[in-house]
């Protein structure tokens, strides 16, 4: 047994580990983004323009979808940080094989192979995703757990800002050196293994081990916790609302981007307003989910909304020469920040809610479910063959704004 003085050792060392390897995963995901990077990469090797439209689909409910099944197996793990780190050297090995197939091949080729190194990528990112909720109540103090998502997020805040920096003042000069990105890739590969390695010296206690049945129809037992959990069940809903603040985000950039001539200075700027506000807010945010992760999804949605709706009046009061991009760049600075307290709050609330293997199935349940609605959620945008960039971002304001209410009724944790 350890004295209490070697606990709190214990303890500051964890928090420690988890933040640095999650900022290490962040520093990697800059680097293959799939809504910015990637899609330079495929158009500089001349890939088919529709692969372009499967790449953020892919990467975000690639790591959703198969997290029922991913728990499932994790149930039977006594010491779930491996998974963490399983998860981080598959990722590694898939950056290897998109730096290969960039440097090797062109054209369908290239592009095809990049996606199946995506796909396979975004499985081992559920991985991640899973254990780290896990670990992360099992070997952090309730009342601290916020903030390790917080500093994460600030810490990656950095990075965002520097690949702003980049964009608006050496892009010109590295905009068609191809190679110059591609074995940037495979050197990153060493990223997600220094996390990978960090990670695994987290002292972690075992894990109850469950049978949760043995035929892979078993698995979807676990969606009857939407049926017999009153408060997942609200969660869950308040969450797929929230979706619609991180989907109305690129059409700010749209609309700013409708507006203005320069565009690489608009996207300078916007990756810039991101990185600041992960920066400034998320330490904040988590401070603040450690005190009430519920009143901060009520803040930072409401925010959200609020931004959204402000845009609308904005884009509909202004005319086309009296727009000032600008306001827009301040106003997705907003949304940002708002964006933050969603995630850092509902991720904080998710992980308090269970304990032990009631947690992994409260994940993998939610984050599976999330990963339909998403698809389903991303077909919103065909209104804007009807209707305005603007109007659409109204819409998902209001959307977003009924989460609030159901957060509202959600008991304090």
């Amino acid at each position: 047994m350890l004295d209490k003085e070697e606990e709190k050792k214990v303890d500051r060392a964890n928090i420690f580990k988890q933040i640095f390897s999650q900022f290490l995963i962040n520093f990697g995901d800059v680097l293959i983004n799939p809504k910015v990077t990637l899609p330079w990469l495929l158009q500089s090797l001349g890939a088919p323009l529709y692969l372009l439209g499967w790449l953020v689909p892919i990467r975000e409910s690639g790591s959703l979808l198969p997290q029922l099944v991913i728990a499932h197996f994790i149930y039977k793990v006594k010491v779930r940080k491996w998974v963490w780190v399983l998860g981080s050297l598959i990722q590694s090995l898939c950056v290897v094989v998109i730096g290969c197939a960039a440097l090797l091949l062109d054209g369908a080729s290239a592009g095809w192979v990049i996606i199946a190194a995506l796909i396979v990528f975004s499985v081992a990112r559920g991985l991640n995703s899973v254990a780290s909720k896990d670990v992360l109540g099992k070997t952090v103090a309730k009342n601290k757990r916020g903030r390790v998502s917080g500093w994460s997020s600030s810490a990656s805040g950095f990075i965002t800002i520097g690949i702003a920096v980049c964009t608006l003042f050496f892009f010109e000069s590295f905009q068609d050196n191809v190679s110059f990105y591609i074995w940037g890739i495979v050197a990153a590969t060493l990223v997600w293994v220094v996390a990978a390695l960090i990670y695994s010296f987290v002292q972690e206690p075992l894990s109850d081990v469950e049978d949760k049945g043995r035929n892979f129809t078993d698995v979807f037992g676990e969606l009857s916790l939407l049926r017999t959990d009153s408060v997942f069940r609200e969660f869950v809903i308040a969450r797929s609302f929230f979706l619609c603040a991180a989907l109305s985000a690129p059409y700010y950039v749209l609309i700013a981007q409708q507006r203005s001539e320069n565009g690489v200075l608009i996207l300078g700027l916007f990756i810039l307003a991101s990185g600041l506000a992960s920066l400034l807010s998320s330490p904040f945010w988590g401070l603040f989910s450690d005190y009430s992760s519920r009143k901060v999804m009520v803040v930072s949605s409401f925010l959200s909304a609020f931004t959204g709706v402000v845009l609308f009046f904005t884009v509909k009061l202004f005319s086309e020469e009296m727009f000032v991009t600008w306001i827009v760049v301040i106003l997705y600075f907003v949304l940002s920040i708002a964006h933050q307290g969603v995630r850092i709050g509902r991720k904080t609330y998710l992980v308090n809610l269970g304990e032990g293997n009631k947690r992994t199935s409260y994940v993998s349940v939610s984050n599976t479910i999330i990963g339909f609605i998403l698809l389903a959620m991303s077909s919103v945008s065909l209104l804007t063959y009807s209707i305005s960039l603007a109007s659409l971002v109204l819409v998902f304001s209001v959307i977003t704004l009924a989460g609030v209410f159901v957060v509202i009724r959600l008991p304090e944790i």
